[in-house]
């Protein structure tokens, strides 16, 4: 694995932040030509970088520090009693584990979720270039985590698998079947759950933006690891 300090990074020039109004964002790259072998992206994730298609990024703001990489220690998570109920509701569900390649039923599954929840988005409107980049072609180490109704397909993990974790990397679910069955939260914990399992210890969420409603949702799976100045602290 090359050190740190033998890896280029590359900050973009300020833009308008997707998560809060009246900011300006600054986001640092890996050097896109680098091999990402999974001990760099272990190493990486455990210092708050992130995953979009084959970029390695982290928010590298001048005098904001709202992006929070948080992840959870799955041994310590305790369902809470909605979290419980939720589990139950969603009993019939069945998961399945597929590779991270195209398939035109998980690609209209996507395109419904972005056309009814994210129109006010910078990835709306969705395309199939948007997709393939994004979701598509990703390192061997990343996978699909699908859960089916009544053999309908009705949500998608996509996720990666570290060597002491899993990172949820984006999860997309019918917007209509998740009124009554809350699918993003429920995939949050039944991922959770596998990374118990597999005998790992992190779910890595990515950023909590406390005045993001986006994205502050994530402080519900307590105990958290949030990174700040450069040590992981525990919210419990």
């Amino acid at each position: 694995m090359s050190a740190l300090k033998d890896l280029k990074f590359y900050a973009t020039q300020p833009h308008n932040c997707s998560y809060l109004e009246d900011k300006q964002a600054i986001t640092l790259f890996m050097d896109p030509d680098k091999d990402l072998d999974p001990a760099l992206y272990r190493h990486l994730a455990d210092i708050g970088f992130r995953r979009s298609g084959r970029h390695i990024y982290r928010p590298h703001c001048q005098g904001c520090n709202a992006c929070i990489p948080a992840r959870v220690v799955v041994n310590l998570f305790e369902p809470k009693r909605n979290h419980r109920k939720l589990f139950r509701k969603n009993q019939d569900i069945v998961v399945t584990r597929s590779e991270a390649e195209y398939d035109d039923e998980t690609y209209q599954l996507y395109k419904k979720y972005i056309s009814t929840q994210h129109r006010d988005g910078d990835m709306y409107p969705p395309s199939m270039e948007q997709f393939q980049s994004f979701l598509v072609g990703s390192p061997e180490f990343c996978c699909y985590y699908k859960f089916w109704l009544d053999e309908k397909l009705v949500a998608v993990a996509v996720t990666d698998e570290l060597a002491n974790g899993l990172s949820a990397i984006y999860t997309f679910y019918d917007p209509e079947v998740s009124q009554t069955r809350s699918l993003g939260s429920y995939c949050i914990l039944w991922q959770i759950e596998e990374t118990k399992k597999l005998g790992l210890k992190y779910l890595h969420l990515g950023y909590w933006i406390k005045d993001c409603k986006k994205m502050s949702y994530k402080i519900q799976y307590r105990p958290l690891e949030v990174y700040v100045n450069n040590h992981w602290v525990t919210l419990k």
